[in-house]
């Protein structure tokens, strides 16, 4: 895979961003308070899907902080997403690699978050093999993490109860959506529909193996992970989809993505690395199974507000997940 292969993938963000000068006037006065200095100047953040302000703000006494501000304005999920946040931030223990929440506000219509401000880079696109490496070593060692006693995080299966239900959802849709997926996924498409009913059992012993006892970040891509070159550090971003699972699902998870961006083969890299081992294929396959009918399945519903890429994103992850579950079939 080339670097305009890698352009070509639909963004998953585009212009949707507030900058400091689109937040009420009270909002902005209420940040300033929690941070304990006026802004002198901001350096907004590109990537990632949710809609609202995400920014380094530089402080007038020299500190930074990283601060993201939502309201059901810009979408309505988003007020939700950052209250998960902050309930998970208070769950990280000292080892994961997640930036520090040092403080928070919620007024009912806006959420406010001020992380501890840490430095990297986003991964090379195309995915270069030396930060594939660090990053698979970082997602893997949450594998040995559990949360903080008393965290109230969820299970991994009982999050994605409803999610991964997308194969049995596509069952009944009419003869025109079918040919809409199959012209949207190409050859694997037409692969998944003649298997239709083999996805669909497979689908049903998902929530089984994505039980488990480890940490899951739950939502793993290049834009939520970033590079310390300097100290050799990974960190991991953006966690309101937290929960409590099987120690291999963040690795085999983010994958996809991971394919589509150059990373090379899914079934290669995850087998290389030892959070793999004691994982079936038939496990795999399962847990593959979720993730592409949750991917196919979403692909078709309108864009949420806020978030105009998010359904290309989603397909194009559909298809690299199928195409993995074909090779392993």
């Amino acid at each position: 895979m080339t670097a305009d292969d890698v352009i070509a993938l639909p963004p998953a963000f585009s212009g949707q961003r507030l900058d400091w000068r689109d937040l009420p006037r009270h909002v902005r006065t209420r940040i300033a308070e929690l941070a304990g200095a006026q802004v002198t100047a901001e350096i907004s953040a590109t990537s990632g899907f949710s809609p609202g302000f995400a920014a380094v703000l530089e402080l007038q006494d020299g500190r930074g902080v990283f601060v993201k501000a939502v309201s059901a304005e810009q979408n309505p999920v988003s007020p939700h997403l950052a209250r998960n946040e902050i309930r998970v931030a208070a769950a990280l223990p000292p080892e994961v690699p997640a930036p520090p929440l040092l403080w928070s506000s919620d007024d009912g219509e806006w959420v406010l978050l001020g992380f501890e401000v840490v430095h990297g880079r986003s991964p090379e696109l195309p995915w270069r093999p030396d930060d594939l490496v660090l990053v698979a070593d970082a997602v893997g060692a949450l594998a040995d993490v559990e949360p903080l006693p008393g965290h109230g995080l969820p299970r991994t299966d009982d999050q994605l109860a409803e999610d991964f239900t997308g194969w049995r959802r596509l069952l009944d849709v009419d003869e025109a959506t079918r040919e809409t997926i199959v012209a949207r996924t190409g050859d694997v498409g037409r692969w998944a529909d003649a298997h239709h009913e083999q996805l669909v059992r497979w689908e049903q012993e998902a929530l089984r193996v994505c039980a488990g006892d480890s940490l899951v970040h739950g939502d793993l891509r290049a834009d939520n992970v970033m590079i310390d070159e300097d100290h050799r550090r990974v960190w991991l971003i953006d966690w309101p989809h937290a929960s409590v699972g099987a120690p291999w699902l963040d690795l085999a998870f983010m994958l996809p993505s991971v394919a589509l961006q150059g990373g090379g083969d899914p079934a290669a890299v995850f087998r290389s690395h030892a959070v793999s081992e004691g994982v079936s294929d038939d496990d795999l396959r399962a847990g593959l199974a979720g993730l592409s009918g949750y991917f196919v399945a979403s692909s078709l519903q309108p864009p949420p507000p806020g978030i105009p890429n998010l359904r290309r994103f989603q397909a194009a992850q559909g298809v690299a997940t199928l195409r993995w579950l074909r090779d392993l079939s």
